[in-house]
This record gives C-alpha cells, structure tokens and sequence, in this order.
C-alpha cells in the first residue's frame, strides 16, 4: 500500500491510536483524532507535555491506526514523526498548521478559529505529521 491508497479512508476514518516507546523501550499507546495531510498521517496533541509528546521527542519512532467506527477496516501508518510547536515553528505558520490538521482530522470548519488559537496556544499545542515508512491494513 501507499499513502494515495489509503488517503480517501482516512479522509473518513478518524479514530486512531498512536504508539510511541518510552525509556524502557516498552510501548505507551493514546488515543488520537487523526487523518491525511499532505503525504503524512497527522493529529494534534492539544497538551504539548503529554507522555505521547515526551516520548516522540526522545525517539521519533511511531506507529499510529486509524480504523472505522465498526473497527472493521483499518489501516497502519509506521513512520517517524515531525513534531510542531512553538518551540520550533513560526508562530503565525504553528497557527496555520494546527487549524489545517483540525480540519484533515474530520473536524471541518471550528466555529470559532480565535478561541481554538488561544486555547492550543495556552496549551502549547503540537502539531504530529508521520511520514510513512511501511503502510499496511485492511480496506474493506
């Protein structure tokens, strides 16, 4: 599989669980709104200390599913995430980024963009993006 094989179920398909290591090498999982941007899988983590973040920053490995409501399809995206936030990226381009996922990630238009800036900006919001290394899943 390839990334344009899978884009139109994750334009569609937004619940997803992404697997991050920890220090002692075991897997830490969370739960995750995810879709398709660009030619990555993405999500935004609202709380930018959460252990998912911490564990990404350390080692960027990660493997994250999204799969249907019925959790009869699904598809696995491995790959090794970009992390965004204000620490690395232009303000004015973090606020651009972290409304484009929300919206690739099934949440559309917010109603209020301000409030949703304000909140992932006190929260110090980071943007995921996983480039695919090895794509797998069943579409059905």
């Amino acid at each position: 599989m390839n990334f344009e094989d899978i884009r139109p179920f994750l334009e569609t398909n937004h619940r997803g669980v992404v697997t991050t290591f920890q220090t002692n090498g075991a897997a830490q999982s969370s739960i995750v709104v995810c879709g398709a941007y660009n030619e990555a899988m993405a999500f935004v983590s609202i709380n930018g200390a959460s252990a998912k973040i911490r564990n990404l920053r350390r080692d960027a490995r990660c493997t994250v599913l999204a799969v249907t409501e019925s959790w009869s399809s699904y598809v696995v995206v491995e790959g090794t995430a970009q992390l965004f936030d204000g620490n690395n990226t232009d303000a004015e381009q973090l606020r651009i980024l972290l409304r484009s996922v929300y919206s690739a990630c099934g949440g559309g238009v917010h109603p209020n963009w301000e409030e949703y800036d304000e909140v992932m900006r006190k929260q110090n919001a980071v943007a995921v993006l996983v480039r695919p290394d090895r794509i797998y899943g069943l579409l059905r």
